[in-house]
């Protein structure tokens, strides 16, 4: 008889705490949307010109390819891993596609191909990492450089130029509805599929309480490597998809393609509130973090500033962000306490 006045005093406290940290990382979200509106309306100030319909449609294509391997990112980060491959895989799969489209391909089944090409590399991290238990960190270093040192072999000094790829697959990388590109479209339909997931499906939930504490899932019942090696998987695919659109938006791929993207795409999940030490953030965040990024290279040249200082400004507020998360994991843990006591205390009252 005394067992169901306990189970209602307990209850409440994980749902308070759900809601502090969902709260905490709003308002990170929202900090984040607050920096882009002042920096794009100061920026229009200074030059008139720069919100322009086709400067918000550059914009927008700017960060859409960031923006989608940012969601893939931010799924394994949030697991409490991370995905240092994705550069390299968006470079291999780009030129899959390209290939395939030189020899007269179909631009569906080239991106259907440049995706499934990004999946079985998100196999080959996912199993490393969970049935390997290698700390994510190494695996996907490791095999940023082996996919690099493959499509390097495999790309030689051959590049892949929009004359070789088919106008209606090049179109589609520049054409859209208004101002907004249809690969903007195509991103915000995954992006909104993704965080539905997350949030609506008990593997997409089971993600975060992975990433909040490892050993608690696993006395859950949670099947820990199956989760990772999802999360692996899609930020496979979407690094893949990415890789295709890519060569749609620039039409042109070589070696170098995707060189030094995967710390990009780090900070801005880390820089849109996506936790570093996982369970915490959305894609949203992730999201809109890659489009503060993407904007800041096209801020700093409309203001007359040096594009050298741009990697400057990303280190530097990928270093803040880390802080930040760092003082609110602090602050949130201090208050979850004090409840914590506070509960206790009424238990004994």
């Amino acid at each position: 008889m005394t067992v169901e006045p306990v189970q209602q005093k307990v209850a409440p406290e994980p749902a308070a705490a759900t809601r502090l940290i969902d709260k905490v990382f709003r308002a990170r979200e929202l900090a984040v949307i607050a920096v882009l509106v002042v920096m794009l309306g100061a920026t229009q100030l200074s030059n008139p010109e720069f919100l322009s319909q086709q400067g918000i449609k550059d914009l927008m294509l700017n960060a859409t390819i960031l923006v989608l391997v940012a969601v893939g990112q931010a799924m394994v980060v949030i697991t409490r891993n991370v995905d240092l491959s994705v550069g390299s895989v968006l470079g291999i799969s780009a030129f899959a596609a390209g290939v395939y489209l030189q020899d007269g391909g179909n631009p569906l089944v080239a991106i259907t191909l440049a995706t499934a090409l990004g999946v079985l590399f998100g196999l080959l991290n996912g199993a490393l990492v969970s049935l390997g238990k290698v700390p994510s960190l190494v695996v996907t270093l490791g095999t940023l450089y082996i996919i690099r040192g493959i499509d390097s072999i495999w790309v030689g000094s051959r590049q892949i130029t929009a004359s070789d790829l088919p106008d209606s697959f090049v179109d589609f990388g520049h054409d859209g509805i208004f101002v907004v590109p249809y690969l903007a479209l195509l991103t915000l339909a995954i992006l909104a599929v993704v965080a539905y997931y997350l949030r609506s499906y008990r593997s997409g939930r089971d993600m975060y309480a992975l990433g909040s504490s490892p050993e608690a899932a696993q006395l859950a019942g949670i099947p820990i490597r199956t989760r990772i090696m999802t999360a692996y998987m899609v930020s496979g695919a979407l690094a893949g998809l990415a890789g295709a659109l890519y060569l749609s938006r620039f039409g042109n791929v070589d070696s170098n393609t995707g060189n030094g993207y995967e710390l990009m795409v780090v900070s801005a999940v880390v820089v849109g509130g996506v936790a570093f030490t996982g369970g915490s953030g959305s894609v949203y965040g992730a999201a809109l973090g890659a489009v503060l990024l993407t904007s800041i290279n096209s801020v700093l040249p409309a203001l007359g500033v040096s594009s050298v200082w741009v990697t400057a400004i990303n280190g530097l507020l990928l270093l803040l962000a880390i802080a930040v998360d760092r003082i609110l994991a602090l602050r949130v843990a201090a208050a979850l306490r004090k409840k914590a006591a506070q509960t206790r205390s009424d238990r004994r009252g």
